[in-house]
């Protein structure tokens, strides 16, 4: 208050005055009517509240409306729509009990407790009456009430799993409720002033089971998923988005294209079929070239290692849950998790000195993770991988240039890919993590000096750095928008300390090298996942794992198309023979499934004249062309970037 006065400092910097307390809706209309019918909430102070909060303090409000970009408004869209599939759900089906329903990524979802299923047809039923609810305009008005009380009532409505959650909540704090039409739940908020302002785009996407409170020795729950969206064309927009990620699926294609499989008898483990093994070399062979420039020592280290080793670094303690381990001769062996400790041992052998500085080590490391089998998804998360790892060793002052050096490769890999679109994350300190803050405060400020040297602009992701340091991630955005975190780079003072590590400086004295953990691909089982998705099977031609398939058309010109076979494979392309007594037509539809590039065609006019008939995937029409020409043009395609 200023004289009596409430002040409320508005973005552009204005401030308006009342009388006395007053609520957003009234700061609203005293604005504008335009922005109080588009009101959605308020942000207070930069948190949001309920449009119908009472101001009573100074304070700097902003209204929110459906025009803002961010996450705010779809979050609040998200949380509403869950609260209207509850009230249809129980409109509908008095006898279900409501649980949970939180806004989640590109949507929500609500855990209902009910006997019989719901069916796909239900989930119809539920959406129209959700749509009715909307049109109703209902008032949606938040209620406090004591701890005890709520218990009572949502006893009395036969809500008993929403009474265990009031009845967790400390007696003395005030109980949330609110109240649309005839349904009420407990919820902190905030929400649209009504129904109405949720708008129609949304769509209940599917069905799955879920445990009460997430615990298996709980009774199951029917989860209900749903999707909400500022506008129809936003909806349509992420529908289109999940159809090409379901055409995209590198599971589906996998099998198409007759890449890999995975079964029951190696869960998480990869199975590469010939093709799949082929575009895997090809990918570790452009790597292996690539750091190779950059002046890279690839070495190899054990998979089986004592757990002595993983003491010492900290690992063992943090990823004990994860690691595979095995007993001999009254030893504890762990597969590796990660590369790091090992190759700090190779960095022991032997005296190192300030000039073999910085020492940059790879390694194509084969790890093995325990992870649950419910977060395993096709070969993006197994548990059986391969990190296009490295570790560099280098010198306090050599931080900066090395992370220049380091991003400008990753960003050069990235393009070769068609990746253009990168964002850096900063992430810090994590709760649990090794190491003194001093020594934390130190790291931290060695890695945003250095990415402040790239010019590259980054958002900081609090919490997420490793456990013995920093790090930078970089996340890549594909063909349809999602985004895809690969890249690391980690500053760490304190695995060297743990395990030893030392250089002689110029001084004649030991130092501590720092040690920068850095990845581009992240894993390669992942990454060849993304790729496929990213060109939903149609890989460029120097990466395909079959670059072009010589097949006849009669078998008259099976000898000839045996020598262009050769003159292919002369030339180091990657070519198979299709000389089966199939129809042509059948053999283009075959191999344009398993999204073959490039198709030469052999009939008895292409053998007599010693020419060729091209065809492109994804081209309706083909070329005629001598059949050194055609070589050439598929030999200067095929050409690996940067070889």
């Amino acid at each position: 208050m200023n004289n009596g006065k409430l002040n409320i400092s508005l973005p552009d910097g204005s401030v308006r005055s009342f009388e006395g307390p007053i609520s957003g809706e009234e700061l609203a209309l005293d604005i504008g009517p335009g922005l109080a019918k588009a009101a959605l909430a308020l942000r207070i102070d930069g948190e949001v509240k309920d449009l119908k909060t009472t101001l009573d303090t100074d304070t700097t409000v902003e209204i929110v409306t459906i025009r803002e970009e961010g996450d705010d408004v779809l979050e609040l869209l998200r949380h509403d729509a869950a609260h209207v599939l509850a009230e249809a759900a129980k409109e509908l089906y008095p006898e279900t009990q409501v649980t949970i329903g939180p806004a989640i990524d590109n949507g929500f979802y609500y855990d209902f407790a009910r006997d019989e299923p719901f069916t796909p047809a239900d989930l119809e039923k539920i959406e129209k009456r959700m749509h009715e609810i909307v049109d109703r305009d209902e008032q949606i008005v938040r209620e406090e009430w004591e701890r005890d009380a709520a218990v009572d009532f949502f006893k009395s409505i036969g809500e008993d799993y929403k009474a265990e959650i009031i009845a967790g909540i400390p007696a003395d704090q005030p109980i949330g409720i609110y109240r649309q039409g005839e349904f009420q739940d407990l919820c902190r908020g905030p929400h649209l002033p009504s129904t109405k302002k949720l708008g129609h785009a949304f769509k209940l996407m599917k069905l799955a089971g879920a445990y009460w409170r997430g615990d298996s020795n709980n009774e199951m729950l029917q989860r209900v998923y749903g999707t909400a969206w500022r506008n129809e064309k936003e909806l349509k927009a992420y529908l289109h988005r999940l159809e090409e990620a379901e055409r995209r699926d590198h599971r589906k294609l996998g099998k198409e294209m007759d890449l890999f499989h995975l079964q029951e008898e190696a869960v998480g483990m990869v199975f590469w079929h010939e093709k799949g093994w082929t575009l895997y070399r090809t990918l570790e062979n452009y790597i292996r070239n690539k750091l190779e420039q950059a002046a890279y020592k690839e070495v190899k280290t054990p998979q089986l290692v004592d757990r002595k080793l993983w003491e010492a670094s900290g690992h063992w303690e943090k990823f004990r849950d994860a690691m595979y381990t095995t007993e001999s001769e009254d030893r504890t062996f762990a597969l590796k998790p990660m590369n790091c400790p090992c190759h700090v041992q190779i960095f022991n052998q032997g005296i190192t000195s300030y000039r073999d500085l910085p020492l940059r080590m790879a390694e194509f490391g084969s790890c093995h993770r325990y992870e649950p089998s419910g977060a395993l998804h096709g070969i993006m998360r197994v548990r059986g991988f391969t990190q296009d790892d490295a570790h560099i060793f280098c010198t306090e002052d050599q931080i900066t240039s090395e992370t220049e050096i380091f991003c400008a490769l990753l960003l050069d890999i990235y393009k070769d890919f068609g990746f253009t679109d990168v964002t850096v994350k900063f992430s810090d300190r994590p709760e649990v993590r090794a190491g003194e803050d001093e020594i934390w405060d130190k790291s931290e400020g060695s890695l945003r000096d250095a990415i402040d040297a790239t010019g590259l602009s980054y958002s900081m992701n609090p919490g997420e750095g490793a456990f013995y340091g920093p790090k930078l991630e970089f996340v890549l955005t594909d063909a349809i928008g999602r985004d895809w975190q690969c890249g690391t780079l980690q500053v760490d003072f304190v695995l060297p300390e743990r395990l030893g590590a030392s250089y002689i400086g110029e001084d004649g004295a030991k130092h501590r090298p720092v040690m920068l953990h850095r990845a581009i691909f992240g894993s390669m089982e992942r990454f060849i996942g993304i790729l496929i998705e990213e060109y939903a099977g149609r890989f460029p031609l120097w990466l395909s794992p079959v670059q072009v398939v010589v097949a006849t058309i009669t078998d008259e010109a099976d000898s000839y198309a045996e020598e262009v076979l050769a003159a292919l494979k002369a030339k180091g392309l990657r070519a198979t023979l299709d000389l089966r007594n199939e129809k042509i037509n059948y053999k283009v539809r075959e191999h344009s499934l398993a999204k073959v590039p490039a198709m030469f065609v052999a009939g008895k006019r292409e053998a007599e004249e010693k020419t060729i008939s091209v065809r492109r995937l994804g081209e309706k029409h083909q070329k005629v062309l001598d059949l050194d020409e055609a070589i050439a043009q598929l030999v200067e395609e095929a050409q690996v970037p940067g070889s």
